[in-house]
């Protein structure tokens, strides 16, 4: 993705803005991504804090377990970004959220060995 890019919830009214390129992009595949989103798999880039900045409405948060915070729209409920202690100098947007989500390049699939076993994945990532 090349910077600067945006995104946005569902309703508008959460927005954040990057000026920096994602230090990685990837799929997640752990069984708390699967629920918090409530689909079989989630997809994040992860943008160095300092380096985003949320433009609309802040959203709320959810501390879903020590150490780890997800934000979400209090109005829709669009999943925004999750934050952990264990990357402390980096924030994980949800991919979907983008204006451009054709943008998103994944490089690979994290905790694939918690995938589902009717996900195929057949996109030649490699599995992490």
């Amino acid at each position: 993705m090349t910077p600067p890019f945006s995104g946005r919830c569902l309703c508008g009214s959460v927005t954040y803005r990057c000026s920096e390129a994602p230090l990685w992009q990837d799929h997640c595949h752990c069984e708390s991504c699967r629920r918090a989103t409530a689909s079989p798999f989630t997809s994040f880039f992860g943008v160095r804090n300092g380096a985003w900045e949320w433009t609309g409405s802040p959203p709320a948060t959810y501390n879903s377990s020590p150490g780890t915070w997800r934000d979400f729209c209090p109005t829709c409920g669009t999943q925004m970004t999750y934050r952990t202690t264990r990357y402390p100098d980096e924030t994980h947007f949800y991919a979907a959220t983008l204006d451009d989500p054709s943008a998103f390049t994944p490089a690979g699939h994290y905790h694939a060995d918690e995938r589902l076993p009717w996900v195929h994945l057949a996109d030649g990532l490699p599995l992490k």
